[in-house]
């Protein structure tokens, strides 16, 4: 079944980066660009280098990240089984399993669940499988309204924004805009923009909610199949509050998350923290399964989301994609996320692995620029703590990319495509290429600048100056250089018919 395209996705890549890069400051966001960049560089440089010092302590940091890379990769390759697994150990512990297929699904059966409690308010702690199906959009749509607990995705939701970073999704705001935001909302005009006051605030904003209101949604880091276990990782405590004081927890999770034992954790909470807040273990890690007593939630259910998923585990190459247990370290060490932010990604998932994973779970059919948006330089799959090779993934749906535009009428007679072709008529030939240089070399004179460079290219050429420097060709090119020093060479070597004579050293 194709997963729909939500709200998400809808500008190419190149376009929202520019927009991003391009962004004047104005009434509405006084600290665009500028400032965005230099928040988004500050924050990301800060957990990378933490993070580099708390896997420098590790002698063994490349041997779990292998284990990590094997338990994942053995999981999918085996995915049926675990799933079922869990499916049944979670019932047995009066856990409710549901299967979606599609976003549409998953929000159906949210709230069939939600409509015998009719809740007016519902607490969330971050799950991205919920942005994914737009679940927030479809609550407000019924009359309740989600209330996000983890503090960054509390201010995306009080600022009316979107994330830009997996793990701190408020990565692009400064602690002056903070401040602001906060005192404006909680009425709180004498706030202060000190961490300790903004948490403070958020803190006394959220307790109320918490003891009052019944119903919570959560997403998950890990499902265990040998327990029927859900374990959620987070650093601030409102997820504790969430699983534990709620009457009705709803936890939606995609399919790939599941993982063979609990022994498995051992190796995946050593990294997961390291990679992607630099610290050596998270401050709340909860495990928990079914209704156990009158411990936790009297009612709890888990949606098993595919949503674009059966497809990637399909494909040998792109498998590896699943692997990702969401920490961040590819967006934090990225030189084009750097640059451009999340948001230029116009993607629930940002940075290299929202490059390879967005397109996927949209059957190759929408964020096709995507791909593209990458230097390959391999920063990526070096930080990576299950060892997903991103630029092989990216070059491999760059290839199905063009693949899928050349079977079209369309698509084999754009001016891409005949520029290919042409250019692979004219290599495969000595004459042809040399016959081309030299026009080529006469052409560019006129837009040849001073300093050496062509600094724009007409039609859709341009595309290359708009973004890389193009060196003009050289006066000479290698084949002539190579013509005429063979031949001066070649003339002063002696003649068959005339040996030269021996030297005596």
């Amino acid at each position: 079944m194709k997963p729909e395209t939500t709200h998400w996705n809808r500008q190419d890549f190149p376009e929202a980066a520019r927009k991003e890069l391009a962004a004047k400051p104005s009434q509405d966001a006084p600290f665009a660009h500028s400032q965005t960049r230099r928040n988004v560089r500050n924050a990301t440089e800060i957990i990378q280098a933490k993070r580099n010092a708390v896997v420098a302590e590790l002698p063994e940091w490349q041997d779990l990240r292998a284990a990590g890379a094997a338990i994942r990769a053995h999981t999918l390759e085996h995915l049926d089984h675990y799933l079922l697994e869990f499916e049944a150990n979670c019932t047995r512990h009066g856990g409710h399993v549901h299967w979606a297929a599609d976003a549409a699904e998953a929000r159906k059966l949210v709230l069939e669940i939600l409509a015998p409690h009719a809740p007016r308010e519902i607490l969330k702690i971050k799950t991205m499988t919920s942005e994914e199906i737009g679940l927030n959009a479809c609550l407000e749509e019924h009359g309740m309204h989600p209330l996000e607990t983890d503090l960054a995705e509390l201010i995306i939701q009080m600022g009316r924004d979107r994330p830009s970073h997996f793990v701190v999704p408020a990565l692009h705001k400064s602690r002056g805009q903070i401040r602001d935001l906060f005192a404006r909302e909680m009425h709180r005009p004498e706030l202060s923009d000190e961490p300790e006051a903004l948490a403070a605030a958020a803190r006394d904003y959220l307790r109320q909610k918490f003891l009052s209101t019944r119903v919570a949604i959560s997403g998950a880091n890990f499902l265990l199949a040998d327990t029927g276990g859900v374990c959620i990782v987070e650093s601030e405590g409102n997820g504790r509050m969430c699983l534990t004081l709620p009457d009705v927890l709803i936890t939606i999770v995609g399919i790939e998350k599941v993982l063979p034992s609990f022994q498995d954790l051992e190796v995946f909470l050593q990294t997961l923290p390291r990679s992607a807040t630099g610290e050596r273990m998270n401050p709340y890690n909860s495990i928990w399964s079914g209704t156990p007593g009158n411990d936790g939630p009297r009612e709890f259910h888990v949606i098993l989301l595919d949503n674009g998923r059966s497809p990637i585990l399909a494909d040998d190459e792109s498998r590896q994609t699943l692997r990702c247990i969401r920490c961040a370290a590819c967006l934090n060490t990225c030189p084009v996320y750097h640059q451009t932010g999340g948001h230029a990604y116009d993607s629930v998932y940002a940075g290299p692995i929202g490059a390879i994973l967005t397109p996927q779970l949209h059957s190759m059919q929408a964020a096709q620029s995507l791909p593209y948006a990458s230097s390959l330089c391999g920063a990526c799959y070096e930080v990576c703590p299950v060892a997903i090779n991103i630029p092989e993934v990216l070059i491999h749906l760059r290839g199905k990319i063009v693949e899928q535009q050349q079977s079209t009428v369309a698509g084999s007679l754009s001016l891409w495509n005949i520029a290919m072709k042409s250019a692979a008529f004219l290599m495969q030939d000595g004459s042809r290429l040399h016959a081309a240089v030299h026009l080529a070399q006469a052409a560019q004179r006129p837009l040849v600048s001073r300093n050496g460079f062509i600094e724009w290219l007409p039609g859709m050429l341009n595309g290359w100056t708009k973004t890389r420097d193009l060196p003009a060709l050289p006066a000479e090119s290698f084949r002539d250089w190579w013509r005429r020093t063979r031949s001066a060479n070649s003339s002063l070597q002696p003649s068959a018919e005339q040996p030269s004579e021996p030297r005596h050293d």
